[in-house]
């Protein structure tokens, strides 16, 4: 089926021009760091704490993955990753900037990036979960759910222990 909106995985360098000059964004899988991603997530998230590399690479495979990365060096300093049906819900996930880029507003332009790169496939709900950086969304318009009763999620057995209260999974 031949998509009838451009996919933004086809690239991207900045589409807002939030980033600092010395900062660019990709789409492309290829270009994303792994090992790096994986190390952040898997030693320094507290939701994804211990996450398995083979995870970790599932969920690239099957997502939208938004690398920031200098210009001069190439070296990957954020990462976030939207799991979206492409048409009407999307979930950020997985954002993270690397400790010495933090303080520069890189999480806040990656957030911005996202939502510019989801807006032409119309997608109408844009949902994250955070234990310690709900000032970063509210920038980028996020706000805490109006209606939290009405949500609900499942976590199969063998998915245990469950969520300790940080939220991690």
């Amino acid at each position: 089926m031949t998509p009838l909106i451009p996919d933004p995985a086809d690239g991207v360098s900045d589409p807002g021009g939030a980033l600092a000059p010395d900062l660019e964004c990709s789409t492309d899988p290829a270009r994303l760091d792994v090992d790096r991603v994986h190390h952040w997530l898997s030693t320094d998230a507290y939701w994804a704490l211990g996450r398995s590399r083979e995870a970790q690479l599932r969920a690239i495979e099957h997502s939208l993955n938004i690398g920031v990365y200098t210009r001069a060096s190439g070296r990957q300093v954020a990462y976030a990753r939207v799991v979206t049906d492409r048409s009407t819900f999307a979930w950020l996930c997985d954002v993270y900037v690397d400790r010495p880029a933090r303080g520069r507003g890189v999480g806040t332009a990656l957030v911005g990036v996202v939502q510019e790169l989801l807006e032409p496939w119309g997608v109408r709900r844009l949902t994250l979960a955070t234990n310690d950086a709900h000032e970063v969304y509210a920038r980028r318009g996020f706000r805490l759910l109006p209606d939290p009763e009405r949500w609900m999620e499942h976590r199969p057995e063998w998915a245990s222990p469950a969520p300790d209260a940080r939220g991690r999974d």
